[in-house]
């Protein structure tokens, strides 16, 4: 005999969490831990993007990421590029073409403070956690590994666990504004059967 299919009141064939991930990812028992993990990413991405906004290099020509990108499409010594995709090389290429190193540089030090800012803060750590992935994949696209794929796994972390990452910071207050997920919990009504 096969088991019960779960099906919800709207017809819908809906599979529970198992118990352990609905304590990590639907309760506040481990909010804490979320915490330590949004500081840490935070951290990082703040004082890099800190780092960079004195950098003429950065903020005036570019010339920091023109550098890199030169490099990740051919490194000089071998001849050889870095870049595995010949997709992601070809728009590396482009922006190179294009001159996009002048604009593209302060959106890169303004995303990871406002990354930073957001995760420390603990303000749509869904939403900040997955710009800072975005960055993080970028940078391991061109070529870069450093710490990137440390900050890649626990923004993906942070991104599963969006309901509660915020828990302790202004995500308590956010999120029920926006509608989800503390303080619109309807009490459960009884079913007409078993009235």
């Amino acid at each position: 005999m096969l088991p019960k299919t779960p099906v919800n009141e709207r017809g819908e064939v809906q599979f529970p969490d198992p118990p352990f991930v609905q304590a990590l990812f639907s309760s506040t028992k481990f909010a804490w831990l979320f915490l330590i993990i949004r500081l840490f990413l935070g951290y990082s991405w703040l004082t890099s993007g800190w780092g960079k906004l004195n950098n003429p290099a950065w903020m005036e020509s570019g010339a920091a990421i023109l550098g890199f990108w030169k490099n990740a499409v051919v490194i000089p010594e071998t001849g050889r590029p870095p870049i595995a995709y010949d997709w992601y090389r070809s728009f590396i290429q482009f922006l190179i073409d294009t001159e996009s190193h002048t604009w593209f540089a302060k959106l890169i030090v303004y995303g990871e403070i406002l990354v930073g800012i957001g995760l420390i803060v603990g303000g749509l750590v869904g939403f900040s956690a997955f710009f800072g992935a975005l960055m993080n994949f970028n940078f391991m696209l061109a070529g870069t590994a450093s710490t990137n794929p440390v900050m890649f796994t626990l923004a993906i972390i942070l991104m599963l666990g969006w309901k509660v990452a915020g828990y302790y910071g202004l995500d308590y207050y956010l999120l029920p504004l926006l509608g989800t997920p503390w303080g619109r919990n309807k009490p459960a009504q009884a079913s007409p059967a078993s009235a």
